[in-house]
């Protein structure tokens, strides 16, 4: 074989190398991007949470909170609850030193706010045998309250969570709209006010199971995508050598 013929049998190995080095530095560079986006997100969270609560936006700026610039903000709002309207939505602790994770409930629970309009709140946590109110009656507070927490954006629906049924009382999603829709109540608040730890009396819900810890593998993907990359030149090299020297 001339080595004119060892040349053009580099093009078309070395088009496809070219095409797949494009697709494994762009993987690369939008890793690092993302990067760069959680960590001033996971700032911008740390700098929310830390600050001094503030009243909750008023009724009239609820159709422009945005989740982006708002969620994880601390908020105080006053009202009074409507425990016949309380919601148990399906879920688990975080998990705690030694690593286990509780199976139970999220109380989630109209809040009437002395303007008549309303914000659900997410009381916390409470253990899958004290789903009955009665059971924690103490906690089942009465009259005018002032809850400190932060602002959620309503649970998004994944691919596995089974469907609300607000006829049996089976929630799987902490969606204010859902609730509103299933009491028939207006003038409800697009976030929901997760509740602080201060303690509930008899303990029950208990508060303060805000989950603040996001995922941050970006730099290991784009250090991936950038190792395939080198590997791939290196590959390609070795062969076009080989190539070019006639070997078998």
């Amino acid at each position: 074989m001339t080595v004119a013929a060892r040349w053009r049998g580099l093009i078309l190995p070395g088009v496809l190398t070219l095409l797949v080095l494009a697709v494994l530095l762009s993987l690369s560079a939008w890793q690092f991007s993302r990067m760069g986006w959680k960590e001033a997100l996971l700032a911008r969270i740390e700098a929310r949470i830390d600050a001094a609560p503030v009243p909750v936006p008023p009724e009239a700026d609820w159709p422009a909170w945005r989740a982006d610039e708002d969620e994880y903000r601390r908020v105080m709002v006053e009202g009074r609850f409507l425990h016949d309207r309380e919601v148990l939505v399906h879920g688990n602790t975080p998990r705690d030193e030694r690593g286990r994770v509780f199976a139970g409930y999220y109380v989630l629970t109209p809040l009437a706010r002395p303007d008549g309009s309303i914000v659900v709140v997410n009381r916390g946590f409470v253990p899958l045998e004290n789903r009955d109110p009665a059971t924690r009656a103490p906690g089942q507070v009465e009259g005018e309250v002032v809850v400190s927490g932060v602002m959620r954006a309503p649970q998004e629906r994944g691919w596995f969570l089974p469907a609300d049924d607000p006829a049996k009382g089976e929630w799987f999603t902490r969606d204010p709209a859902a609730i509103a829709a299933a009491f028939g109540l207006a003038r409800v608040a697009p976030f929901i006010v997760e509740a602080d730890g201060a303690s509930n009396p008899g303990g029950l819900p208990r508060g303060g199971l805000t989950r603040v810890s996001f995922p941050n593998n970006h730099l290991e993907y784009a250090l991936t995508w950038l190792g395939l990359a080198i590997g791939l030149l290196g590959v390609f090299a070795a062969f076009a050598t080989r190539r070019l020297k006639g070997a078998a």
